[in-house]
């Protein structure tokens, strides 16, 4: 578990961190330098979750050997499945997707306690905004948050 002590707010406490793939983490089906590292030093913290409609049909085997659990489901009923998925982790979630397409992010975006919205190279979702806690340029900037948590105490406190 990673415990976030923000002043004003309530601690927070991360047991599962769900990563979207396409946007977010990866781009154009392949993962972003830097984020296979991250997601190891996570792994060992956290429950790491990738969820995807796997739109590239890579993510698998850009996954191959990380430290998390992949979960697949039909592009038609991405929004629903994750929220579904979220939901049922029961609390304690950090999500970090990018909202593009149907606004597929926003229904796990708001039953996460924490939620980071990632730009990345495909850009962000302009209505998942308002439903982010932090807007970060990238997934490594998103994942050392997690990593470095006296950054997110900077830039949420109350």
């Amino acid at each position: 578990m990673i415990r976030i002590d923000i002043p004003g707010r309530e601690e927070l406490g991360i047991d599962h961190l769900v990563l979207d793939f396409n946007g977010t983490i990866a781009a154009d089906g392949r993962l972003v330098g830097g984020v296979a590292e991250r997601i190891a030093l996570l792994s060992d913290l956290v429950d790491v979750i990738v969820l995807t409609a796997d739109t590239y049909g890579s993510a698998a085997a850009a996954c191959e050997g990380l430290p998390l659990r992949l979960l697949t489901f039909p592009s038609d009923s991405a929004g629903l499945s994750k929220e579904e998925i979220v939901r049922s982790l029961g609390g304690g979630v950090c999500c970090v997707g990018n909202g593009y397409n149907d606004y597929n992010d926003i229904g796990m975006f708001d039953l996460a306690a924490l939620r980071i919205a990632v730009v990345g190279e495909e850009g962000v979702c302009a209505a998942l905004l308002g439903h982010a806690d932090v807007l970060v340029p990238g997934p490594c900037e998103a994942l050392d948050l997690l990593l470095r948590p006296s950054r997110l105490r900077a830039t949420l406190r109350a």
